[in-house]
């Protein structure tokens, strides 16, 4: 039989029971960011776009998202879509820490992804990361999948218009990263902020019900 001490170890770990939104629009450098600051924790990615830049490949298309392969391209999105959900699904049944990495253009579907995870009894927090409309699309023209500049432009718009949203949204949970040339004490500071949050305990009180219920079966058993 397992000792009180072991099965705290799972539902204590300080990752469960946190949710990390990824925020910034293409050539913005979040996968960078994430990975320096984010990266290590042993926080679950659901990124659709990791699925179908892989799918991608698999299935011989373009990266640089030629018009003429449009058909079968939907065709790999959606098949990407539905693996991240059914991942996300499997990483939320157990609780586990996770970063949900997206543009941030659409806000009402940011905080409706917020309020469900909280129904859950996660803690949500927001790293940001920032850029100049020059830098992203300089960025987004040196990437291996590139957009179109138009839709760079829009999207950018679309994000920072949104700023200020996020920051009522998420208040003391809410990370800028000013990546424009982000520097290593940058970097550093983000990560002491986000190890910060993780080593916490978790508010939500519906987490400590659940953690309290899962102990408990667990020592029944």
């Amino acid at each position: 039989m397992k000792t009180f001490y072991e099965l705290q170890e799972g539902l204590y770990d300080p990752n469960i029971f946190k949710a990390f939104f990824l925020a910034g629009g293409p050539g913005s450098g979040k996968s960078y960011v994430a990975g320096r600051t984010m990266g290590g924790h042993g926080l679950k990615s659901v990124n659709a776009d990791e699925a179908f830049e892989y799918l991608l490949k698999q299935a011989g298309l373009s990266l640089k998202m030629p018009p003429e392969q449009q058909e079968p391209r939907d065709v790999v999105r959606g098949r990407a879509k539905d693996i991240t959900k059914a991942r996300q699904a499997n990483y939320l049944e157990g609780r586990l820490g996770v970063v949900i990495d997206g543009t941030g253009k659409d806000a009402n579907k940011i905080l409706g992804q917020k309020s469900g995870l909280e129904e859950l009894g996660y803690d949500t927090y927001m790293v940001f990361v920032n850029t100049s409309l020059d830098v992203a699309l300089q960025r987004n023209a040196e990437r291996a999948r590139s957009v179109a500049e138009p839709i760079v432009v829009k999207s950018w718009k679309d994000v920072q218009a949104n700023i200020g949203k996020f920051s009522n949204m998420f208040r003391a949970g809410f990370i800028v990263v000013d990546n424009n040339d982000a520097g290593e004490d940058i970097l550093k500071e983000v990560e002491k902020r986000v190890r910060g949050l993780l080593r916490k305990k978790v508010k939500n009180t519906r987490a400590q019900s659940w953690m309290a219920a899962e102990l408990a079966r667990k020592q029944r058993k």
